[in-house]
């Protein structure tokens, strides 16, 4: 993957946490700095699909654990039938 040169101002403290952690690792500063905005970038990404597609048909009540796994595996066993996948 091609690399991409930015500046950015870092708190001194921060910077010092880096160094110690990267010694203490055996890598680069640079990679934990690399590591955080690649965390930084995919907690404020906008998906253009919503993570749950499916809904579940419900009482309007919080379903309790065995709800979920009874749904769960009813979906399951449905799918298992079918052959079709999620």
């Amino acid at each position: 993957m091609a690399m991409k040169r930015t500046n950015v101002y870092a708190d001194p403290e921060d910077l010092a946490i880096i160094k110690e952690a990267a010694k203490r690792r055996g890598i680069s500063e640079a990679e934990i700095i690399r590591q955080g905005i690649h965390l930084a970038a995919m907690a404020n990404r906008v998906w253009d699909e919503p993570l749950f597609s499916r809904t579940f048909e419900g009482s309007g009540r919080t379903p309790t654990k065995r709800d979920v796994r009874d749904a769960v595996a009813d979906a399951v066993r449905r799918e298992a039938e079918t052959g079709s996948a999620a």
